[in-house]
């Protein structure tokens, strides 16, 4: 074989070795790519109906339905324009509250949603109690046991 003939061989398997890597990489994002959608999309038909994507919006007050034990829970998620009932079952975070933002990830089912996982927001203006304190005129210590 030629060097020519060689560097060629070397050239072409080096570009197929790279799509081919290029492939498998685009295959992983597409796979666990999730969209977002709000309750006025998602009734509109814009989400996808056997695949994993996240809903956003509040939870309405008043909405929230837990079981005795507190591992199986329903609520409404809003935008202030649609409402969308979503159904999950386990533990909530701590954040969760009626009125309080939520990004729920699961698919539709039955006409329901059905999260697989809750992601409860804070709002915009939480601060940390030192850092409120700081402000207030306080001299709060962060790690110090004693509060004035």
């Amino acid at each position: 074989m030629k060097p020519r003939h060689k560097r060629l061989a070397i050239i072409v398997s080096a570009v197929v070795g790279l799509t081919l890597a290029a492939l498998f990489v685009m295959n992983a994002f597409r796979s666990n790519l999730v969209f977002f959608f709000s309750p006025t999309e998602v009734l509109a038909g814009k989400a996808p109906v056997d695949k994993v994507f996240r809903l956003g919006g509040m939870v309405e007050t008043g909405s929230v339905r837990k079981s005795p034990d507190g591992l199986i829970s329903d609520f409404i998620v809003t935008d202030m324009n649609q409402r969308v009932e979503v159904h999950y079952e386990g533990l909530l975070p701590d954040l969760f509250r009626e009125g309080q933002g939520v990004v729920a990830q699961g698919k539709l089912e039955g006409g329901r949603f059905v999260a697989r996982e809750v992601l409860a927001k804070h709002d915009e203006n939480y601060m940390p109690p030192e850092a409120a304190k700081a402000l207030e005129g306080g001299k709060f210590i962060p790690g110090d046991k004693k509060r004035p």
